[in-house]
């Protein structure tokens, strides 16, 4: 057995290992364990400046962008996203790069026992989100990086990620998810994850319902935090449609920034940059007195931005779309984007989603977009049963526009059937989307060969 093999075993063992105890679909709302953890670690997490990003949709590929532009300027950056689409040690990434599954094995190896300390101490053991976070801290600390771009698990105020003080705030658009422990309002949502706002940061504010607003404007004012607001000190100018993405025009703090390409899809990543430019140049100190940051570093960071599972084709004819929309509002911005970039004659939908998730308000969206759908599930213990699914989705599709196949590589295998049959030879034009959960996109990407 080779060292890299030795790796990947002893990684595969981990990940059984801490999977095994609370995962991200049960949280206890507390930082008491995760204050304890990082303080027997000495603090990792203060070895290095962060920008800290939160909000319901958005969060992953802001903080992509946010990363690319940092290390466009030569910034040393580690950035924490979750979940992952293949591999656990992608939600790790250091100078542009997921860590290796030696990183991350000698890592967990060193903070094992400190976490046996404390899960002795509480009622409550550490769950796997906060072993990873505590992980990634670590890690990033022994890099060494200068910048963490860390964004939240779920919420803000008692996010295990929020023991972190962070210099910039980013908040995306807010609606309503995980009511069962954010509440069942968009002014209570917005008031837990406007807990990462801390004294005299800056929060960078993406445009927001006016009840999300008030709390995040509120939460501002009290810690004293500068605000950017899109729509008023930044935002999208102007943007064009393009082969593989579009051009941009933004509005920062500092100046216009013109004819930036982003190689990603839709109104939703126009805004996500914006949202990123402004955090980078609230960062640097960047505003009107003190104008743009460099131009052409913009344009190049930009146009290096991957964002594996939005929006992704990894085949074509039929072009096969991954998309990890996982509520109704992200999926709309999905279907607005793929009317406006690829203009299908024919799509048939490929619909997995998780339990507690609202897949009533995702349907209702798909039924006017797509000819067919064939409803499965995924592998998660949290999934929706393929026949639960096709329940909601006959009624509003009827019976004949609805295929069910519980295995996912059957459903795919369906999808690209129904939308070969069109009648004629011709198969441009044709196109099978896969979403509805971020655990469903990493496993199609893995059965499609996509790369992280």
């Amino acid at each position: 057995m080779t060292e890299a093999q030795r790796y990947a075993q002893e990684l595969r063992a981990i990940e059984a290992e801490i999977f095994g105890r609370r995962g991200e679909g049960h949280v206890n709302p507390s930082n008491e364990r995760m204050l304890a953890l990082v303080e027997l670690l000495g603090e990792p997490q203060r070895n290095y400046r962060s920008i800290h990003l939160t909000g319901t949709n958005g969060k992953t590929s802001t903080a992509r962008m946010i990363d690319e532009l940092l290390r466009g300027f030569g910034i040393r950056s580690g950035r924490y996203t979750s979940p992952h689409l293949a591999s656990v040690t992608e939600r790790i990434v250091v100078d542009g790069q997921p860590i290796s599954d030696r990183t991350f094995v000698e890592g967990y190896r060193e903070l094992e026992p400190y976490v046996k300390v404390v899960d002795a101490r509480f009622d409550t053991p550490l769950s796997f989100f906060e072993i990873v976070t505590a992980l990634a801290y670590s890690v990033f600390a022994d890099a060494p990086i200068e910048v963490a771009v860390v964004e939240v698990g779920l919420g803000g105020t008692w996010d295990n990620t929020n023991v972190i003080d962070a210099d910039v705030a980013v908040v995306t658009p807010i609606g309503i998810d995980h009511v069962e422990y954010l509440g069942d309002t968009v002014a209570k949502i917005a008031a837990e994850k406007a807990g990462i706002i801390k004294a005299n940061s800056v929060a960078i504010l993406a445009a927001q319902p006016e009840e999300a607003a008030a709390e995040l404007l509120r939460r501002a004012a009290e810690v004293q935090a500068a605000i950017a607001r899109e729509g008023l000190e930044y935002g999208v100018l102007e943007r064009r449609v393009a082969v593989g993405g579009q051009f941009l025009t933004l509005q920062g703090l500092g100046g216009v920034y013109d004819e930036l390409f982003l190689p990603l899809h839709g109104a939703h990543q126009a805004q996500n940059a914006a949202t990123a430019l402004a955090a980078v140049e609230a960062f640097f100190g960047a505003d009107a007195e003190t104008g743009v940051i460099e131009r052409d570093t913009v344009r190049a960071a930009f146009a290096g931005v991957r964002s594996p599972g939005r929006l992704e084709a990894v085949r074509s004819a039929p072009t096969i779309l991954l998309d990890a929309a996982h509520n109704p509002a992200g999926l709309r911005a999905t279907l607005d984007a793929v009317g406006e970039a690829f203009q299908f004659r024919r799509l048939v939908a490929v619909v997995a989603v998780m339990a507690d998730k609202d897949a009533a308000g995702m349907l209702e969206l798909l039924e006017p977009v797509v000819d067919e759908l064939v409803v499965t599930q995924n592998a998660s213990s949290r999934g929706l049963p393929a026949d639960d699914l096709a329940r909601a989705a006959v009624p509003l599709f009827g019976a004949d526009r609805v295929t069910v196949e519980p295995r996912l590589d059957d459903a795919i295998e369906a999808a690209v059937r129904l939308a070969e049959d069109t009648g004629d030879d011709i198969l441009s034009g044709i196109g099978v989307l896969v979403t509805g959960s971020v655990v469903t996109v990493g496993e199609a990407r893995t059965l499609l060969g996509g790369s992280a």
